[in-house]
C-alpha cells in the first residue's frame, strides 16, 4: 500500500492535516487503531479558543500572555504567537467546514469564560464543541478523497538513513503485519494521560502508543513530566465534567457547602485545592443548582444526560461528586519549527507534540486550538515535502522483526491477567506519580513499573484466534504504556521543583534552573538518557548565529 502522505491518528490534529496534504491528485490515508468517531478530541466538550477580531489588539494580545503565563515559563513565545493569531481564520475555516458555533441573538459567535483566561474567548457548540468539529472534519475528509484504514495498529516507523519510509502496522481484523509506504508522515496520535487507567477521562487504550514507537525510533521525548489533572471527573465514573460547567457558573463546593477556590482558576491549581479537601475527609461536588434547568439544558446537555444516566443525579437539583482525573499530557516528542521531526518527512502535532505551546500546564479551550493550528500546518508540510521528495527504500528487516514479535505473543502459555496489570499500572502511577510527588513516591512508582515492564514480556495470548484477537492488541498497548511511562516517572525525578502540573511535596518551591526542558531518549530497550536542557548554551548559540547573520 503505497501513499504520498500517510497520516496516523484521526483525532482533530490528524483530520485537518490529513485534509491539508489532499490534492486533487495525490493519495492520502488515515491510520487509527480504533473507532473513527472516538478520539479524545471528540470528549473534548467545552470549546475552542479565538479572538474572532485580529484588530482588538488588547484582547489578542491577552490571549498570548494569557496561554504563555500558564506555561510556567516553558512556553515559546514565537509558537504560541502564532496559534493565536491563526485562531479566527481556523474558526472561519471550521464553519465553511460544516461546525455550527453557538451564536448570541445577535447572531455573532458566542464566547464563554474558561479558567486561566482574563476574557470570555472561548467559542462552543454547547457542550459538545469536540465531537462537532470530528464529525464536520470526518466528513470533509471523505468529500475530498482521503482514504480511511481504522482498526489499523501502528507498530513501528519505517526509515531509511534518518528519512521516513513509511509505517509498520497491524491490521487487527485477521493479526497480519503490513507496510504502508510513504514519502511523508504525520504523526498525530494524541497523549498518554491513558497510562492512569481508572483515574483518567481517556478511554483504556489510550496508552502513548505512537510516543513509544516514538522513543523506539531514536526521537527525544520533552517535559514529559506535565501531566495535566482535569479537576472535575465524575467521581464515579471518571467522566470529564466539561469546564464550561463552571464557565456557565457552576460552583465547587465541598461537604460542608462551603466554596473553596475560584472556580475560575488554573487547572493546576483547582486539582490541588480539590486533593486538599479530599485528604481532609471532605468530598467535593460541581454545584449547578443556582442555574436555571432551560440554561443547563441549553448550554451543557451531555453533562445533564451523562449525570443522570451514569449516576441518576439530577444536576439541575442535585449536587454531582467529583475528583481530579488525568486528563491530558503537555509532554510529548519534541519538534523543530512547531511540527517537524529528526526523522526527515516525519511530522508530529496535536496532543503527543511538544512545541512550546502548554509548557507546565494547558489553559482551557487551547487543547482545540493547538491541534487545529498544527494539525493544518503539518499537513501543508507534509504536502510540501511529498511534492520534493519520492519515496524511501522499505527496510524489510525491521518488519521481520514486528512480524516475529507478534508470531512470539501468540506462541507459549501465560498465567498472567494483562488486565490486572494495566489497572495496577494505573493505580501505581495516579498514587505515586499523580497531582503530588516526591523522590520516595517517584522511585517506588518506577521500581514497580520496571517490574511490571519485565512481566510484559512473557505475556502471551491465551485466545490463539488471530481474527480480531483483543488480548494481542492490549498486550502491546500495555507494554507501550509502560515504555512511557517510566519516561513519565524519571521526567519527574529529574525535575527536583515545582512548577505548572508538576508538583513534588520535597521540592515545593520553583526554581530558575529548572525553567528549561527535561529531556528523554531511550538509549537501547529498557535504558534511558535523561538530561536537562542547557537554555543558556542555546542562548549563546543563538545569539552567535544572529550576530553572524
Amino acid at each position: 500500500m503505497v501513499y504520498d502522505v500517510i497520516v496516523v491518528g484521526s483525532g482533530i490534529a490528524g483530520l485537518m492535516a490529513a485534509i491539508e496534504a489532499k490534492t486533487d491528485t495525490n493519495k492520502v490515508a488515515i491510520i487509527t487503531k480504533g473507532n473513527l468517531f472516538k478520539s479524545n478530541s471528540a470528549m473534548a466538550s467545552g470549546g475552542i479558543n479565538a479572538v474572532l477580531d485580529l484588530e482588538d489588539k488588547v484582547e489578542f494580545e491577552s490571549h498570548i500572555e494569557d496561554t504563555f503565563k500558564s506555561s510556567k515559563g516553558l512556553g515559546n513565545r514565537h509558537n504560541i504567537t502564532y496559534m493565536c493569531r491563526k485562531a479566527s481564520d481556523i474558526i472561519a475555516k471550521l464553519i465553511s467546514y460544516g461546525v455550527a458555533f453557538d451564536r448570541d441573538e445577535y447572531g455573532n459567535i458566542a464566547q464563554r469564560a474558561f479558567g486561566g483566561g482574563k476574557h470570555n474567548r472561548t467559542c462552543y457548540v454547547g457542550d459538545k464543541t469536540g465531537s462537532a468539529i470530528i464529525q464536520a472534519l470526518i466528513k470533509k475528509a471523505k468529500e475530498v478523497g482521503i482514504k480511511f484504514f481504522i482498526n489499523t495498529y501502528v507498530l513501528n516507523l519505517a526509515t531509511n538513513e534518518r528519512k521516513i519510509s513509511g509505517v509498520i502496522a497491524l491490521r487487527r481484523i485477521d493479526s497480519t503485519v503490513l507496510v504502508y509506504s510513504a514519502k511523508s508522515v504525520v504523526l498525530a496520535g494524541g497523549g498518554y494521560a491513558g497510562i492512569f487507567r481508572g483515574n483518567s477521562t481517556n478511554a483504556q487504550d489510550y496508552t502513548g502508543d505512537l510516543l513509544a514507537v516514538c522513543l523506539r525510533a531514536r526521537l527525544t521525548l520533552r517535559d514529559m513530566e506535565f501531566i495535566q489533572f482535569h479537576p472535575t471527573g465524575i467521581a464515579k465514573t471518571n467522566y470529564l465534567v466539561t469546564e464550561a460547567a463552571r464557565g456557565e457558573g457552576g460552583y465547587l463546593v465541598n461537604s460542608d457547602g462551603e466554596r473553596f477556590i475560584d472556580e475560575l482558576e488554573t487547572r493546576d491549581k483547582i486539582a490541588k485545592a480539590i486533593l486538599e479537601q479530599q485528604n481532609n475527609d471532605k468530598k467535593v461536588f460541581i454545584d449547578l443548582r443556582h442555574l436555571s434547568l432551560e440554561k443547563i439544558q441549553k448550554k451543557l446537555p451531555s453533562l445533564y444526560s451523562v449525570a443522570l444516566n451514569q449516576t441518576g443525579i439530577d444536576i439541575s437539583e442535585e449536587l454531582l461528586e467529583i475528583k481530579p482525573v488525568a486528563h491530558y499530557s503537555m509532554g510529548g516528542v519534541e519538534v523543530k519549527n512547531m511540527v517537524e521531526s529528526e526523522i526527515k518527512g516525519l511530522y508530529i502535532c496535536g496532543e503527543m507534540a511538544a512545541n512550546g505551546i502548554h509548557g507546565a500546564n494547558r489553559l482551557g479551550g487551547n487543547s482545540l486550538l493547538e491541534g487545529t493550528v498544527f494539525g493544518e500546518l503539518a499537513g501543508q508540510k507534509a504536502l510540501k515535502y511529498s511534492l520534493e521528495n519520492g519515496h524511501e527504500i522499505i527496510d524489510y528487516n525491521l518488519v521481520i522483526k514486528d512480524i516475529k514479535n507478534i508470531d512470539k505473543i501468540f506462541m507459549g502459555e501465560t498465567s498472567k491477567n494483562f488486565n490486572a496489570i494495566r489497572v495496577s499500572l494505573g493505580n501505581s502511577m495516579f498514587k505515586y506519580v499523580g497531582i503530588i510527588r516526591s523522590k520516595e513516591s517517584l522511585v517506588k512508582a518506577f521500581d514497580y513499573a520496571k517490574y511490571l515492564r519485565n512481566q510484559s514480556y512473557s505475556l502471551h495470548c491465551i485466545n490463539k484466534e488471530k481474527r480480531n484477537n483483543v488480548e494481542l492488541s492490549s498486550i502491546l498497548e500495555l507494554r507501550n504504556a509502560l515504555e512511557v511511562s517510566e519516561a513519565v516517572i524519571l521526567g519527574a525525578k529529574k525535575r527536583k521543583e515545582s512548577r505548572g502540573a508538576h508538583h513534588r511535596d520535597d521540592y515545593p518551591e520553583t526554581k530558575e534552573k529548572y525553567e528549561n526542558h527535561i529531556l528523554i531518549k531511550e538509549i537501547q530497550k529498557g535504558y534511558f538518557k535523561v538530561e536537562l536542557e542547557d537554555k543558556s548554551f542555546l542562548t549563546k548559540f543563538r545569539n552567535l548565529f544572529i550576530n553572524k547573520e
